[in-house]
């Protein structure tokens, strides 16, 4: 760690929304080791409800925070999206667009924004480039949650020309790793098919289910590298051009089963439920900008990531699913 870095958060009140989070947690232990003086504050869900003003008020008032990284998301897989379009646009809008406003009027001098790719237009040329975010509707599940999080991109640049506020956007790929979501109810597809393939290993299943046809792409980030890249941009860049965080590496989900499956030892077969939609045909993010202006790069290799998560989540499932 440089001591530029550690400069940076000397002394600081950094205000995590989403802190105990999956990538949260992360991002709040990375930023500990950053600095002895960092002072973090994670606004717990049960205290102050982000979607109202009363207590992001209150939560600028407790914490005296002059740094934000708004992390806190309603946010699920396809299918939890698809069930869910009015509560994930409504939450996710709400949320950030006040938040921002009393970041703005309680003087925070950096907030960064986590939006998602879900933004990007359906048929986005391959690798999505930043240029391309407002060139169409996203792809229909997603969208309503995509939109409210690329409002605040328009947001950020507005009151950065109107107040000159220095509010930053960033864009990562689907994340994965220790501490993710196992619930099948709301899990993205990483850890929905290590869990499948666990317990049918354990209940002497012979095959487990996965959505769609397998034939759409997906590019994945380690949890561990996010943060990191979080963490660069926030002490570095400074600027509402929107930044792509990603490892770069596409992979299909066909191809990402069968590695799962072989990974954890799974020797049954899978079997497609082609009733259940793909999402959008083909993800890889174009990451250049964040090599260009923040010096990152993701540094986990796809298979050993995928082997901490699925340890991690042998480690943890008992108490994770009591």
């Amino acid at each position: 760690m440089s001591d530029e870095t550690k400069e940076f958060w000397d002394g600081r009140t950094v205000m995590v929304t989403g802190g105990a989070g999956f990538l949260g947690s992360h991002l709040v232990e990375e930023l500990a080791a950053r600095s002895d003086s960092v002072n973090i504050f994670v606004p717990r869900s049960d205290e102050y409800d982000l979607r109202e003003k009363s207590d992001i008020k209150r939560a600028f008032v407790d914490s005296n925070a002059n740094t934000v990284i708004h992390l806190a998301a309603t946010v699920g897989g396809i299918g939890a999206n698809k069930e869910n379009p009015g509560r994930y646009f409504y939450d996710n809008a709400i949320m950030g667009i006040e938040l921002m406003e009393q970041a703005r009027q309680h003087g925070v001098d950096k907030f960064t924004i986590l939006g998602t790719i879900c933004a990007y237009p359906k048929h986005t040329p391959v690798p999505f480039s930043e240029d391309d975010l407002f060139d169409g509707y996203p792809e229909e599940t997603n969208a309503p949650y995509g939109i409210a999080k690329k409002a605040l991109l328009t947001q950020s640049r507005a009151y950065r020309k109107q107040w000159d506020f220095n509010s930053i956007y960033l864009l990562p790929v689907n994340l994965y790793g220790p501490r993710d979501d196992f619930d099948l109810e709301s899990s993205h597809v990483i850890p929905a098919i290590i869990r499948k393939c666990i317990e049918a290993r354990e209940n002497d299943e012979h095959s487990i289910t996965a959505w769609g046809t397998g034939d759409p792409t997906r590019e994945f980030l380690y949890v561990k590298d996010a943060a990191e890249g979080i963490l660069a941009a926030t002490e570095q860049y400074n600027s509402s051009d929107p930044v792509n965080l990603g490892s770069g590496e596409e992979i299909s989900i066909r191809d990402l089963v069968e590695t799962i499956v072989a990974e954890t030892g799974f020797d049954g077969t899978v079997e497609w439920d082609t009733s259940k939609p793909d999402g959008q045909p083909r993800r890889r993010l174009d990451t250049s900008r964040a090599k260009e202006r923040f010096d990152w790069v993701a540094s986990t290799k796809f298979r050993d990531g995928l082997r901490k998560t699925i340890e991690w989540y042998k480690t943890h499932k008992d108490e994770i699913h009591e």
